[in-house]
């Protein structure tokens, strides 16, 4: 127990730091809008460290279950960690499309900059860098069906007809990660999957080959989800006092969201580029996108249909041609088994322009 304490140090601080937050809430708050900043950073600091333990112990249970479960485990716990942040968020943010700017964020940040980072700094490396292309046809196809039935039709939907449409919004994400994930872990899972030479690099995921059991890795990962939650609370109360009448466009909320969640996938999908494992990466990145939309908005959805208070989930028009100019870029250069730099640079390009579309507010 001590050996298991002393590993989770960095839980124990976040707890701590969650204990006087707490107490020192309202304090902190009234010491003005430079203070409320500076301890909302704090705040987004210590997230991310608790997100890397939970990522960290993902790994340990990818590694022990192999491709593409693993894989599947990682970006599944990157979204719970989204959705815990989003649905703390979204209890005293008002807009109405944060829900919204967020997914498609996450999209941007997985597709354009994680996939273009990796492949970039990969290809750079090793040159072309083999992978399984049923995988990124079957992501690229899945993403593009779910973000256009819950982000793009939604602008024609009448707005009196708003519940009818986000129920079945909600069935048919259910329905299409239901059948998904049976693809994923059964008779398709080697779409997900590549076969690397023996003398290929290390496994990205042998930094998890400790001796953690799996049952302690599954409580360190429930309970840093929760702790992620509680400090989401106060980093949204603080980011609200800080921001207030600063004129920062919205999607920067949304950003740090997406970021929050996608700072240990990052991490992980270089070194396994840096391995010359695109595989991973193309399973983290597209995995990663397709989950956040196709679990995110069902869950969303069902709160904005308890609460009776709709989320504008409709994209704006530069977002959809984003968005399109992303997934086809993607369609593309996923589509013969190998990426290379060039395709890295070509996607992170886009997220560059991403970046500099929402500091103008677009």
């Amino acid at each position: 127990m001590a050996a298991i304490l002393k590993q989770e140090r960095a839980l124990l601080f976040a707890l701590v730091v969650a204990v006087a937050a707490f107490l020192l809430e309202h304090t902190l708050l009234e010491a003005g809008q430079i203070a409320s900043l500076a301890m909302a950073a704090f705040m987004v600091f210590v997230i991310v460290l608790v997100s890397m333990r939970v990522a960290h112990h993902a790994e340990i249970i990818a590694a022990k279950v192999g491709d593409p479960y693993g894989t599947m485990i990682l970006t599944l716990s990157a979204v719970a960690v989204e959705v815990v942040v989003l649905a703390i968020m979204m209890q005293s943010e008002t807009s109405p499309t944060l829900v919204r700017d967020t997914i498609y964020s996450a999209v941007m940040l997985d597709i354009n900059g994680i996939l273009g980072l990796a492949a970039l700094i990969g290809g750079l490396k090793h040159g072309e860098q083999p992978y399984n292309d049923d995988s990124g046809k079957t992501y690229g196809v899945m993403i593009l069906t779910a973000m256009g039935i819950s982000m793009i039709v939604p602008e024609f939907v009448p707005e009196a007809k708003w519940h009818i449409y986000s129920a079945f919004t909600i069935g048919a994400m259910i329905v299409l990660y239901a059948l998904f994930l049976r693809m994923q872990v059964g008779q398709h899972s080697y779409f997900f999957s590549y076969s690397y030479p023996r003398t290929s690099a290390r496994d990205p995921h042998a930094a998890a080959d400790e001796p953690e059991s799996v049952k302690v890795s599954i409580a360190v990962i429930l309970a840093g989800v929760l702790l992620i939650g509680a400090l989401a609370e106060f980093m949204s109360a603080f980011l609200n006092v800080g921001l207030a009448g600063t004129g920062a466009p919205m999607i920067l909320m949304a950003i740090l969201v997406a970021g929050i969640s996608a700072a240990p996938e990052i991490l992980t999908a270089l070194r396994a580029a840096l391995a010359n494992r695109m595989q991973a990466v193309v399973n983290i990145a597209m995995g990663a996108s397709l989950s956040t939309v196709i679990l995110t908005v069902p869950v969303m959805e069902a709160i904005a249909l308890y609460t009776g208070d709709p989320f504008v989930m409709a994209m704006t028009p530069v977002q959809t041609v984003m968005v399109l100019l992303t997934l086809i870029a993607a369609a593309i250069n996923l589509n013969d088994g190998e990426t290379n730099a060039i395709e890295g640079m070509t996607h992170f390009v886009l997220f560059a322009t991403f970046i500099v579309l929402s500091i103008i507010g677009l």
